[in-house]
């Protein structure tokens, strides 16, 4: 019988959560996913040493502020990082804008911006590369923005049913929901551990996924940030699967059937919304939250955002925590970029 992992690839396009150039060789994933941790990594990595000196070098021909230059180093090692493992799989490498403009529209569309002119620099066109943009308000408006212009966006650190919503709504690409930082969360504030089909980052993605799908909404759903192996072969089937290096080998070596969970399938469309009395229903970590819009059949608005996350308390605190952790990676590489320059 075929690996567990090689069974996965027939329902699931495998995509690989890793900067590692052996594992993706090794591996062989549709697409790849990095962000600023990776990046980091990068820079001590004996087989990015020449990318790691190329952007040096280019940094050093640089005059001007010491930190500009070594955030514009910094910059070119990322997209060196994403032209690299762009060599090893046919399809897609994520490059995540700086999560510090997470809040900012209008720097986040022109930091996009300038990460495809320099994947074209380096001949790497648009069709190849997706822009992470955390699934904030603001980055699902600059998403918005970036889809209209032919640039195709990975909403990242997303946590519940309206940031996929408002995902779908604004022409995202793909969304990336974290199935594990829901967990850790619950996991956390329950006390106790949960089976594969009552974890609620599983749950979550399910959820997403089936309102997706019986709506006909073409975004991709790409299940993420994944704890154990239980929690992907919960997720079969799912569109794509980001997957870590050591995960995809626990796969490789598990014996055994993998079933498909998830699959396309003629349902009823499953609204949020009740044109009639004007009131929306979301279910918060199990509880039902009734909200009133102003126009409950258009597209989802700024204020009842805003509140469903204000009413979930997971999501909101696991979105400020990751951006502040990737922002402090961020700024740890660019430390380290000016170490090196100098």
């Amino acid at each position: 019988m075929a690996s567990k992992l090689d069974q996965l690839r027939a329902v699931t396009t495998v995509v690989a959560d890793t900067g590692d150039l052996g594992a993706v060789a090794r591996l062989r994933p549709v697409d790849c996913t990095t962000n600023p941790t990776i990046v980091l990594k990068a820079v001590d990595a004996p087989e990015y040493r020449d990318a790691v000196d190329e952007a040096l070098a280019s940094g050093r021909k640089q005059s001007g502020d010491a930190a500009r230059v070594a955030a514009a180093t910094a910059d070119r090692l990322a997209v060196s990082v994403g032209v690299e493992l762009l060599r090893l799989v046919p399809g897609y490498v994520s490059t995540e804008v700086d999560a510090n403009l997470s809040l900012n529209v209008a720097a986040s569309v022109a930091r996009a911006r300038q990460i495809i002119d320099a994947y074209k620099q380096r001949g790497v066109g648009p069709e190849r590369v997706l822009i992470k943009l955390a699934s904030t308000w603001e980055g699902i408006r600059a998403a918005q923005i970036l889809e209209r212009e032919g640039v195709k966006c990975n909403m990242t650190l997303l946590l519940n049913r309206a940031q996929a919503v408002a995902s779908a709504e604004a022409g995202a690409f793909l969304i990336s929901p974290f199935v594990g930082r829901i967990y850790d969360w619950h996991r956390k504030s329950a006390g106790k551990d949960f089976t594969a089909d009552e974890d609620p980052g599983v749950r979550s993605v399910r959820d997403i996924y089936e309102y997706y799908k019986s709506n006909g909404i073409e975004t991709i759903v790409m299940g993420a940030s994944f704890r154990n192996t239980g929690q992907i072969e919960a997720l079969a089937g799912c569109d794509r699967l980001t997957i870590a290096p050591a995960l995809m080998d626990a796969l490789t070596s598990e014996g055994g059937e993998l079933k498909r969970v998830l699959a396309l399938a003629a349902a009823e469309p499953r609204s949020l919304r009740t044109p009639e009395d004007g009131i929306c229903h979301w279910f918060v970590s199990g509880d039902a939250v009734d909200i009133k819009r102003p126009d409950p059949a258009g597209p989802m608005d700024e204020t009842t955002f805003r509140w469903i996350m204000n009413e979930d308390a997971m999501a909101t605190e696991k979105l400020a925590e990751g951006i502040r952790v990737f922002a402090h990676d961020l700024q740890t590489l660019r430390r380290r970029i000016a170490e090196r320059l100098q």
